[in-house]
């Protein structure tokens, strides 16, 4: 006789699709602005760039097929409190907030963080208009025309705006008509919303997992931090932000833009860091600050407070190589981020340099050359660098 398993059973008598609705962007903005609809702690950053963005917003207004759902874990108080943080600045909900209903979202944050940061006319968005003339969403660096208005004035949360900027134009008779219209069908554009009710936080990462899978697949290092479940650290806003706003403040952003490395670059310079606190400044070679020598495992078993000293060193090495490069004109040299993050390494492990050393230092980035190395080789030229041995070979 066949045994049937039990999970079978109840399987198959329930079905979540059923509690599919819709929800239109209009009401997800505000839901989102009152903390209502927010995120759990575990999920990464924004990673979508303007273009990104702007494409979105171009297919919301043109598309002919519906973009694709948004999924959901709907919350209950005090049930599988997974920490939650708010949208673009990931700011951590107090507990108490979380009421019956909460919703907390497992996949569609950069779809619905571009709409919210056109309804709060957000500053990334400062150079995306619609150009009536074109018809479409456009990033306008030069001269702004009659026919441009801004995409924070079109989706306002403040529906008053967009008639404030046609009077102070003179053309509310010629545009104020059809951009209600644009407004109107933008705000009340209806998302698909896949309900979960009260999944755990290990539940909802498998979800999050099983969703990307059919799309741009989440990195092996990026769900590491994911389950890292230290619930009063955000590796995002605490790390990798300052991280990246320290490269951008350079002008290093091209070295920096592919997704797929613009964290695993900065995790990689908590290497050098790593071994200085927790390894008493001993190097082994296959701590190189290099994305394949990531050591994701060994730094979410750290403290909280022994992460926070990490990544400290890991950003005071960051300023330091940066501002090396800067004060010796260095940038001509610095085409790839090796240079940054093996001169972070090196900062670290190197307190102080006499004017010997600062030339040598100079000389090494004129000279060095990453391109066509391997790994092996590249795990050499840092454990050379770091005790100050400088020539290339």
């Amino acid at each position: 006789m066949v045994r049937i398993n039990k999970k079978i059973v109840a399987a198959v008598g329930f079905n979540p699709t059923k509690k599919s609705h819709q929800l239109s962007i209009l009401d997800m903005c505000k839901y989102i602005k009152r903390n209502k609809i927010t995120l759990p702690l575990y999920q990464r950053d924004l990673s979508w760039n303007v273009q990104k963005s702007m494409a979105l917003l171009n297919y919301q207004l043109f598309g002919k097929a519906p973009v694709a759902p948004i999924s959901i874990n709907q919350m209950s108080t005090g049930i599988n409190a997974v920490p939650q943080v708010s949208f673009i600045n990931r700011e951590l909900i107090d507990s108490n907030q979380i009421e019956a209903d909460h919703q907390s979202v497992v996949d569609g944050q950069q779809r619905l963080s571009t709409n919210y940061k056109a309804y709060t006319n957000h500053e990334d968005f400062r150079n995306i208009f619609l150009d009536v003339s074109a018809a479409k969403f456009k990033i306008v660096d030069g001269s702004i025309k009659d026919y441009h208005v801004p995409v924070g004035v079109v989706l306002n949360e403040d529906d008053g705006v967009l008639l404030r900027h046609l009077q102070e134009k003179d053309l509310v008779q010629e545009l104020f008509p059809i951009l209600t219209q644009v407004r109107s069908k933008m705000m009340s554009y209806n998302y698909t919303i896949n309900i979960a009710d009260n999944l755990t936080e290990d539940e909802q990462i498998e979800w999050f997992e099983v969703l990307n899978n059919a799309g741009s697949r989440v990195s092996a290092l990026q769900m590491s931090f994911s389950k890292l479940k230290l619930h009063d650290f955000d590796i995002y806003s605490d790390y990798v932000a300052p991280f990246k706003e320290k490269i951008q403040k350079f002008g290093y952003d091209e070295l920096f833009s592919p997704f797929t490395t613009n964290v695993s670059y900065p995790v990689a310079s908590l290497n050098p860091a790593f071994e200085k606190v927790k390894k008493n400044g001993q190097h082994s070679n296959n701590y190189a600050p290099i994305p394949s020598d990531t050591k994701e495992s060994q730094i979410t078993k750290l403290t909280v407070d022994d992460l926070k000293k990490v990544i400290e060193l890991s950003l005071g090495g960051l300023d330091r190589a940066l501002s090396f490069i800067q004060n010796n004109d260095l940038e001509e040299f610095v085409d790839r981020m090796d240079y940054i993050l093996y001169l972070v390494g090196y900062f670290i492990f190197n307190d102080n340099l006499d004017i010997k050393t600062e030339e040598n230092l100079v000389m090494w980035i004129e000279t060095i050359d990453f391109s066509n190395k391997s790994n092996g080789e590249r795990r050499n030229i840092f454990d050379k660098l770091i005790n100050n041995i400088f020539d290339e070979d």
